[in-house]
């Protein structure tokens, strides 16, 4: 029959494979670019004060030798302490959850009535990472350290303690931050 025969076989499946190809690698790379923006995004100390429970402990975390009060002016991000520094899928699993479980404990809980205090000391070690802390703390023994740290350290290097980054440092990361949180929820000292 004269005029134009659809097109069968191999040439129409060949085509619309091809689009399927090229379609599902746009939408990967559009994915990927949009994560990687997401990851971006979700690694600030803004983004991570944006729960109104976060907004005493950003300026808590401000005042401290971590959010950029020391004499280079470096400030760590809140994903620099708070997330593991292991792998990749450690990382964004954990980010994942962390993110998850604080969204719904700032939907359910009362920040001014929450015992900041007892979290703190019940979960310091749960969100600080020594792999963290020792992603920028590489020399844990350096020249004019006092003997006490040292051997602290040492202990620490060698295995020969189950104690954490946090266990000895507790305050390092935040300033005042019970303090603070209680005077951000008007809560009585």
């Amino acid at each position: 029959m004269p005029g134009n025969p659809k097109k069968t076989g191999k040439s129409g499946f060949s085509r619309r494979w091809r689009w399927g190809v090229v379609s599902g690698l746009l939408i990967a790379v559009i994915t990927v670019l949009a994560s990687g923006y997401m990851v971006d995004v979700t690694n600030t100390d803004i983004f991570c004060q944006t729960c109104h429970a976060m907004k005493p402990f950003r300026a808590s975390w401000k005042k401290s030798v971590h959010g950029g009060e020391n004499p280079q002016g470096f400030a760590a991000q809140c994903v620099d302490c708070h997330l593991p520094h292991g792998n990749f899928v450690e990382y964004m699993t954990t980010k994942a959850i962390t993110g998850t479980h604080d969204v719904i404990m700032n939907l359910i809980i009362d920040p001014a009535e929450f015992d900041w205090a007892a979290n703190a000391e019940k979960n310091r070690l749960k969100f600080t990472y020594d792999n963290a802390c020792r992603h920028c703390h590489v020399q844990l023994e350096p020249r004019g350290v006092k003997p006490g740290a040292l051997l602290a350290h040492r202990a620490y290097l060698y295995g020969q303690t189950d104690k954490k980054c946090a266990s000895c440092h507790p305050h390092v990361g935040h300033k005042n931050m019970i303090e603070m949180a209680n005077k951000f929820f008007e809560k009585d000292l």
